[in-house]
């Protein structure tokens, strides 16, 4: 059995994520969302908790969406705090992993932020140009045992859900099974650490 995670950036929201959550559904998939607190209000609250009793994993993306490279220590903590405070008024629980907007980083946010670092093989879906073939081929380049993918729910990416709709049945036919981000290391046995931006289970560096 191959296992791979699906993730998904810039949620919650009340178009793509439901339409993304309709799919998942329907393949019986669980994949690991990734929220921007600023996103996260009375009205999508019910999505969140949609995700979680779909069996999906909640992680932080941060609260601004800002590139978080630039900003001082103070600035970075307080940024994460809000947002796992937000998370964890939902969930009842520290999200697991943390996305760095625009995957830039810097070793303050490495210092500061203590959970490890996900990116993840991306296909470019954040752009509306890419169509839903060209995603599903940038993806297949990077199907492997222990691969993450970098997608997006936010509002208006139906390519992405097309995509999606259309990837999971041919992969597991291929003999691949999804997991979310935690699942996925668990079930290799290894631990994440801090100070590695992953978008493998195996990366090591």
């Amino acid at each position: 059995m191959k296992n791979i995670a699906f993730t998904f950036d810039d949620g919650p929201n009340l178009t793509t994520s439901i339409r993304m959550l309709d799919v998942l559904k329907e393949y019986d998939v669980k994949a690991s969302f990734f929220l921007v607190g600023d996103n996260i209000t009375d009205e999508t609250v019910p999505v969140i908790r949609r995700e979680m009793e779909q069996g999906c994993e909640i992680c932080c993306h941060s609260t601004k969406h800002a590139d978080m490279k630039v900003m001082s220590a103070e600035e970075v903590k307080e940024d994460i705090r809000l947002c796992v405070e937000k998370i964890m008024s939902v969930t009842g629980y520290k999200p697991a992993f943390f996305r760095p907007p625009y995957i830039s980083v810097s070793q303050t946010m490495y210092d500061e932020i203590d959970m490890p670092f996900i990116c993840g093989f991306g296909c470019n879906d954040w752009m509306p140009q890419v169509t839903a073939d060209e995603r599903i081929s940038m993806m297949m380049e990077n199907m492997r045992d222990g691969a993450m993918f970098l997608l997006h729910d936010m509002p208006g990416n139906e390519n992405t859900v097309d995509a999606i709709r259309r990837l999971i049945p041919e992969l597991k036919k291929q003999g691949f099974n999804f997991a979310t981000v935690s699942e996925l290391f668990k079930m290799n046995g290894i631990t994440p650490q801090r100070g590695i931006l992953y978008s493998s289970v195996y990366q090591n560096k």
